[in-house]
């Protein structure tokens, strides 16, 4: 049984994580949601077309300029308490590495911290034990937060995912963690190259096997780009594909750009499975 907040999942439950950026510089958005009123109507948005958690971010994980503590919680912290006091229920995760940051947003209300960077600050863990938060256990590849991967190698990529992610939950729960609230994530496109991330996606069922609920983070990523040849604004018929593979495969939460496409491309995926009823069955029975 999968815990986050105030929440409880079935094992066969497909869920949304839905992005929003609190950052000027989005890859994808380019700060569309980066004005505190504008975010707010998009955690609206959001929630109205289908998403059980909001991610919040106040970093692009892309190189840029720099963003520091100070800078990331005034971009975060107030928000996260004012999504939190117009949505008591709505699950929050806040995407950051820095341990600072996470306990100034678990102590705004704040029910996951989405750790993307493999946990390069090993506080970050502490902390969520501490507030009973959620965490996100990402494979990076031991790259520097905001780096890009150069001519990076592995044995077997997959085997070092496994390796560090599983770690990384084991530690995190040892630390106090609540079990049922840590995920693992492939961390496509972070220090790996698209081949890297394709097979991460083809091995997922590996992943699943190790009994932690898996999360990925496809939406209009770098992989889809280069796969399909595609710029980031046409990539979104390539992220529902591996969204559809990916929950075939048993990942369990899905954070997404595009939701009301996301929904629809899980709920397909989950009534083919079985696990959800068709919306209507009146075919063939006229």
């Amino acid at each position: 049984m999968l815990r986050l907040g105030k929440h409880a999942f079935a094992d066969d439950a497909l869920l949304i994580m839905a992005i929003v950026n609190r950052t000027p510089d989005s890859f994808y958005d380019k700060g569309a949601t980066f004005a505190f009123e504008r975010a707010l109507e998009r955690v609206h948005e959001v929630v109205r077309d289908g998403a059980e958690i909001v991610d919040i971010g106040g970093v692009k994980a892309a190189p840029g300029q720099e963003v520091t503590v100070e800078e990331e919680i005034e971009r975060t912290v107030p928000f996260v308490a004012a999504v939190r006091a117009q949505f008591p229920d709505l699950i929050i995760s806040v995407d950051t590495w820095r341990h600072e940051v996470g306990s100034a947003v678990c102590a705004a209300g704040a029910d996951v911290l989405n750790d993307a960077w493999g946990g390069w600050d090993p506080q970050l863990a502490v902390v969520a034990a501490e507030h009973g938060a959620g965490l996100v256990c990402t494979h990076a590849g031991g790259v520097e937060p905001r780096t890009r991967p150069h001519r990076i190698a592995y044995e077997d990529v997959l085997a070092d995912v496994l390796s560090r992610t599983v770690g990384e939950a084991e530690r995190a729960a040892a630390l106090g963690v609540p079990a049922e609230s840590i995920l693992i994530d492939p961390g496509h496109d972070f220090g790996k190259n698209t081949r890297h991330s394709l097979e991460v996606t083809r091995r997922l069922g590996e992943m699943v096997a190790t009994g932690w609920p898996v999360l990925v983070s496809l939406s209009n990523k770098d992989f889809v780009g280069e796969s399909l040849d595609r710029p980031v604004g046409e990539r979104l018929i390539g992220t529902l594909a591996t969204t559809s593979v990916s929950a075939w495969l048993g990942a369990r939460v899905f954070r997404a750009h595009n939701v009301p496409e996301t929904r629809q491309t899980l709920d397909m995926v989950a009534s083919i499975r079985g696990s959800r009823p068709p919306a209507r069955t009146v075919r063939g029975l006229a």
